[in-house]
C-alpha cells in the first residue's frame, strides 16, 4: 500500500512536470506580428534597418520567474537597411561576418518583475562571437491569446566588433546602436 502510493505520487509529479513543460512548449512566436529593428547613425544620419529573419525559445511563467526562460536567435544574413548597396556590405566580415558567423543570440539568465506588466531580463547577448551582459527592459500586454513583448536595448556595435578596420572609426557610423523588438507571443498565462 505504501509503495503505491509512493509510486502514484511520483507518477502525478511527473504527470504536472509534463504538462507544465507542455504548457510553457505550447508559447509561440508569431512571426507575422513580431519585428527586430535597429538604428545606427552614419554622419549623423539615422540608418534604420530591421533582421527579416529570427526566432524565440519561450518558457515565460509569470508566477515562476526563477525558472522562466527567454532565447532569441537572429539570422544576422536577413539585416537589411533597405538599400541594395548596403546590405550587399552587412554580412562581409567587416560588419557581421555572416559566414563564420550566421546568427546573433540572446539568452536570459534573471527575469525581474518591476510591476504594470513591466520586467528587467538580464541575459547575455552574443554577436559575431562576443558575448556581453546586458540587461533588457521589457513591457507586457495581452490582447486576446497573444501577448506581445517589446523592448529597446542600446549597445556599442564596436563591443561586438560590428564595423571593424576603417568603419571603427565612430565620426563615420557612430559607436551607439538602438536595437528594438516586438515579439507576439501565444500561450502565455496571464499576467
Amino acid at each position: 500500500m505504501h509503495l503505491s502510493s509512493s509510486l502514484s505520487r511520483i507518477v502525478l509529479g511527473a504527470a504536472l512536470v509534463v504538462s507544465t513543460q507542455a504548457a510553457m512548449a505550447q508559447q509561440q512566436l508569431v512571426p507575422a506580428q513580431s519585428e527586430v529593428q535597429f538604428t545606427a547613425r552614419q554622419m549623423g544620419v539615422p540608418l534604420d534597418g530591421h533582421f527579416k529573419k529570427f526566432s524565440a525559445q519561450v518558457a515565460f511563467d509569470p508566477a515562476k520567474l526563477a525558472t522562466s526562460k527567454i532565447a532569441l536567435t537572429v539570422d544576422t544574413g536577413s539585416a537589411t537597411l533597405g538599400s541594395r548597396e548596403t546590405d550587399a556590405e552587412l554580412p562581409k566580415p567587416t560588419w557581421f561576418n555572416v559566414p563564420k558567423f550566421p546568427q546573433a543570440q540572446f539568452e536570459s539568465s534573471s527575469i525581474k518583475a518591476l510591476g504594470g506588466g513591466k520586467f528587467e531580463v538580464a541575459g547575455k547577448l552574443t554577436i559575431k562571437g562576443n558575448a556581453q551582459s546586458v540587461v533588457v527592459p521589457v513591457a507586457l500586454v495581452q490582447s486576446g491569446t497573444t501577448t506581445t513583448a517589446t523592448g529597446t536595448l542600446p549597445i556599442k556595435r564596436l563591443a561586438f566588433k560590428i564595423g571593424e578596420n576603417e568603419w571603427a572609426d565612430t565620426s563615420m557610423v557612430a559607436d551607439d546602436v538602438t536595437v528594438k523588438f516586438k515579439l507576439a507571443l501565444t500561450g502565455v498565462g496571464k499576467l
